[in-house]
């Protein structure tokens, strides 16, 4: 079985401060391809799990999240000189306030929830007990802490005072995770 770490996408691998559905509006966070292939060549594998609401906002389509995530993945590339750093990407287009009635409504696959994260376990024959959600908002972790991962939250604020597994980066995260990985 894999043990995963699984990122969010907005501003935790690349800065997106509303509904990003233009790839060439992409901009990786800083550092963040960098300590994604620290934590693949630690053994881990790497998924996005991402709400794209914008979808169910009537914003973009759900082709158009698909060439972000292309976009993202040309980005890494680019960065680290690595192919296929993502092994894959999943993402909810659901919301329950949504303008485009067949992406209405609270979805299994909408983070809090742990849809997503169960469904990449299923795929990918994921140890979730031993795999790591890592994402800037409250409802990645209560993601994957209902899916029975450990979880990182990165801080929304430079100055921002957190709980001990909230880290200012994903390059703080992943140093944080891989010294877990060694004390345990």
């Amino acid at each position: 079985m894999r043990r995963t770490i699984f990122l969010d996408r907005d501003n935790t691998i690349i800065h997106n401060d509303g509904h990003l559905g233009d790839p060439d509006a992409v901009h990786l966070m800083e550092g963040a391809a960098e300590a994604m292939i620290q934590l693949a060549d630690a053994g881990y594998t790497l998924i996005v799990i991402t709400n794209q609401s914008g979808v169910a906002r009537g914003l973009f389509t759900e082709d158009d999240v698909k060439a972000v995530h292309q976009s993202v993945d040309r980005s890494i590339r680019d960065a680290t000189g690595r192919e296929g750093v993502v092994l894959d990407w999943y993402y909810s287009p659901w919301h329950p306030e949504a303008v485009v009635d067949a992406y209405r409504g609270n979805h299994p696959t909408r983070k809090p929830e742990p849809g997503m994260l169960i469904k990449a376990a299923a795929d990918h024959d994921i140890d979730l007990d031993n795999s790591w959600m890592v994402g800037d908002q409250e409802r990645d972790v209560q993601a994957g802490a209902a899916a029975g991962c450990r979880s990182v939250r990165l801080a929304s604020d430079p100055v921002e005072t957190c709980a001990e597994t909230c880290r200012p980066t994903l390059m703080d995260a992943a140093r944080y995770i891989l010294a877990e990985a060694v004390a345990s």
